[in-house]
């Protein structure tokens, strides 16, 4: 009977080291010595090649620190981060089928794609918004009344535009581009008022045009924000947790502005681009509250 004590201590010392084997992805990762970072070849600023052929961006930075918090969890200071390209088409089955461990771009986190995949606490918020010529004075949506306004055909943005145009009784004039470039090119020939899309791919399209210093992106918005989230394997709670007290950690420090400064509000390789996106009320609510929520409703009106 005096055996009984130690015979139970050293189940218990058992058991405790066979909870803190690491399960799902981080034993996938412990086991080949890798991560792997699924990343995009041309979408800055969040994950593209720069002129050295070397994979830089916002999401990138996000996931390499995401990558550091693995190597202290696993206590493998040497664990390789390797890179996977993927695309629109590829992201989700390279996830599923164990190829890539983190997602790493600009995929937006929705109830749908929730039930394929997880995400991560929200990075970024894009929304429909309209850029103009500076010199048009256009300050609000209805200082278009009566004028022609692009968007891009087939797109969610331009369901918008049409509504509010309905909703506010506007009469503009909604012409259907055939693709961004396209859409803005209609506003630097004075054949439209403003073109309707997303903020970042207007921000993009401003930083490449002959004169950025020529054009406004408004700050009104004509949708909720839509949040974009680093993605991750659904049913992993040790490694989700993780992921979420890392992001979560470094969304509430410093260090995110750092970031964010450096890659929306200053030049950027290889062009020396500024895409001049400032940090929204939003985005702010968001990275003081780390959420993964899918509902755009979530993070509008802060």
């Amino acid at each position: 009977m005096r055996l009984l004590p130690t015979v139970f201590a050293a189940l218990l010392a058992a058991a405790s080291a066979h909870a803190a084997e690491p399960t799902g992805t981080l034993k996938k990762i412990a086991d080949t010595n890798r991560i792997v970072l699924g990343v995009r070849d041309a979408s800055p600023p969040f994950s593209y090649l720069d002129g050295t052929q070397k994979v830089v961006g916002f999401a990138v930075d996000i996931c390499r620190v995401i990558a550091d918090a693995v190597k202290r969890e696993l206590n493998k200071p040497g664990l390789e981060v390797a890179m996977e390209f993927v695309n629109s088409s590829s992201r989700i089955p390279l996830m599923t089928n164990n190829t890539i461990d983190l997602e790493c771009g600009t995929t937006t986190n929705n109830a749908e794609r929730q039930k394929q995949v997880a995400f991560a606490n929200t990075h970024f918020l894009t929304a429909t918004r309209y850029v103009t010529r500076k010199d048009a004075g256009v300050k609000r949506l209805e200082d278009l009344r009566g004028k022609a306004v692009a968007s891009v055909a087939g797109s969610t943005n331009i369901l918008m535009l049409i509504k509010a145009n309905t909703e506010r009784k506007l009469d503009m004039t909604v012409l259907a581009a055939k693709d961004v470039v396209e859409g803005f090119l209609l506003v630097e020939t004075g054949r439209a008022a403003a073109f309707v899309m997303d903020d970042v791919q207007l921000a993009v399209l401003v930083a490449q045009s002959k004169d950025p210093a020529a054009y406004t992106i408004s700050t009104e918005t004509l949708s909720n924000p839509e949040p974009y989230g680093i993605m991750l394997r659904r049913n992993d709670p040790a490694f989700k947790a993780l992921v979420e007290r890392t992001t979560a950690d470094l969304y509430r420090s410093p260090e995110i502005m750092t970031l964010y400064d450096r890659w929306f509000l200053k030049p950027v390789p290889p062009r020396g681009l500024n895409y001049n996106v400032p940090l929204s009320p939003d985005l702010r609510w968001a990275y003081a509250n780390p959420t993964d929520s899918p509902d755009p409703a979530v993070y509008a009106g802060h």
